[in-house]
């Protein structure tokens, strides 16, 4: 299991730090700042790990995060994002038929630092329905530009406080678009 993360986040990572573009690259003219745009993705939260165990993605139960989001560019190097993400959780509880449900509503806001080749660093903040609050340092890579779309991939590392839990932190890999 572990081995298929680790090829799977290579990929990723070889994949976006080519030039990868779905159409050629025409100088853009330069926007008038401050504008926005929204962002539809998924995330799939890889692992967690606490002091008392990792807990990996599919080991007992499947979670997908429905991330949606506003981000305001004031500058070329420089904006902020507010999200949203709903969560559905799925599981099979042994002996028992599979469930799913809502499990999680976050909101996440953060400064966006842009930088070329369309990488961007968003330290977020976290607000979790079920209680747990902490930051999500977030590396975003655009991999791809069409006209109306870019499309881009994250890695994040959510660390976690509250709730009578122990301190986590953890890995996930989250895809979307940008419309433009």
């Amino acid at each position: 299991m572990k081995k298929g993360v680790l090829a799977t986040l290579l990929f990723v990572y070889l994949a976006a730090s080519g030039h990868l573009y779905a159409q050629s690259q025409a100088p853009a003219s330069t926007p008038n700042y401050p504008f926005v745009k929204g962002y539809m993705s998924f995330i799939i939260p890889w692992v967690k790990l606490d002091k008392n165990q990792a807990t990996w993605e599919f080991q007992d139960a499947t979670t997908i995060g429905f991330p949606v989001g506003l981000n305001v560019y004031y500058s070329n190097t420089f904006g902020f994002s507010f999200e949203i993400t709903p969560s559905v959780q799925w599981s099979q509880p042994s002996g028992k038929p599979g469930t799913s449900k809502t499990n999680n509503l976050l909101f996440d806001p953060g400064p966006i630092f842009r930088f070329k080749n369309g990488f961007n660093i968003i330290p977020r903040l976290a607000f979790e329905t079920q209680g747990r609050y902490g930051l999500t340092p977030v590396f975003n890579k655009i991999y791809a530009r069409t006209k109306d779309v870019d499309y881009w991939f994250s890695l994040s590392l959510p660390v976690r406080f509250g709730n009578n839990e122990p301190a986590s932190v953890g890995l996930n890999l989250q895809i979307g678009f940008t419309f433009n």
